[in-house]
């Protein structure tokens, strides 16, 4: 088991460039010059796993584990979600050779958020994305309503508040890294090794180092991807973004992967809920993930590992 986790450690370090844990590990004099073998990274992407944020919560469903969504004037962000990731599957496929995307929900039933991330792990995916639509809570205001006794009388009132316009990209907030790492045991590191039936030890420095490996990787992963799909809706699509932001979310931390969660738009602001249910907005947001996937895609395939001996 160790050797074959060593081995896994080994190529990740050396793709990744941090070669300072194998320097601190080993010491080692040569009286002969260190030879340096350059290769390209044989790592490929193969399984894109789609997650349509929200959805109809069945009856029966335990409490808390589902969540209805944003709402706008006239549409809903469950039905929103599903209609972008069914035309992101056909188009990841169609057009990006290889690669395989997993809807982790195809009908208008809701999910759950375990479920998702069961999904994803199970399926083996290389990356997750979310699609979610953004929206604003009521504004709490006081409102004048007359006098009393010479005294203006106020109430309070809800007030929709429909400012919010553009795009936004979460990844997992490290606030709930351990999360992270529980799930990168389970799915990434036992994957890793021949266990014979036998339990992964926690606390063995191999798993550790391994898993702490993995979750640096995914955590800049995801930072690119969200970068690149950041860029594509702003420089390609002249849209409106708030850019990155850190977010305790579940599926987000569960899944053993470089994650990003989408917020395509304010679905309760009258200019973005019009574009989120168009065809044309529609095919946009998707056209601009599929060229950041395959620019993302560009850049972890063609790495190059220099590897000493």
């Amino acid at each position: 088991m160790k050797n074959k986790i060593l081995n896994r450690l080994k190529k990740m370090i050396f793709g990744s460039s941090a070669l300072l844990i194998c320097l601190s590990l080993f010491s080692f004099k040569s009286e002969h010059p260190i030879k340096k073998d350059t290769v390209v990274n044989s790592f490929k992407l193969r399984t894109i796993i789609i997650d349509a944020g929200h959805g109809v919560k069945a009856d029966g469903a335990p409490p808390g584990h589902y969540s209805r969504g944003a709402t706008g004037s006239f549409s809903s962000e469950r039905n929103v979600t599903l209609a972008i990731a069914l035309k992101l599957q056909k188009a990841i496929e169609k057009d990006l050779t290889g690669v395989k995307a997993v809807l982790t929900r195809t009908t208008e039933d809701d999910v759950s958020f375990e479920r998702r991330a069961e999904i994803a792990n199970q399926n083996k995916g290389n990356l997750f994305i979310s699609i979610h639509c953004n929206s604003l809570s009521d504004r709490v205001v006081r409102e004048r309503v007359g006098t009393k006794r010479r005294k203006p009388v106020y109430r309070t009132v809800r007030v929709p508040d429909r400012s919010g316009k553009g795009a936004l990209m979460l990844i997992y907030g490290l606030h709930r890294s351990k999360e992270e790492e529980n799930a990168i045991k389970s799915n990434q590191v036992e994957d890793d090794s021949d266990l014979n039936g036998d339990a992964l030890d926690p606390n063995d420095p191999t798993v550790i180092i391994l898993t702490n490996e993995y979750k640096r990787k995914f955590r800049k992963q995801s930072v690119n991807i969200a970068n690149f799909i950041n860029d594509e809706f702003v420089q390609t699509d002249g849209r409106r973004s708030e850019g990155l932001r850190e977010q305790g979310i579940y599926v987000l931390c569960h899944s053993a992967m470089p994650s990003v969660l989408v917020e395509t738009g304010y679905i309760n602001n009258p200019d973005d809920e019009e574009y989120l249910n168009s065809e044309d907005g529609q095919n946009e947001i998707v056209n601009s993930i599929v060229r950041a996937i395959s620019n993302y895609k560009r850049q972890i395939e063609q790495q190059v590992i220099t590897n000493t001996n």
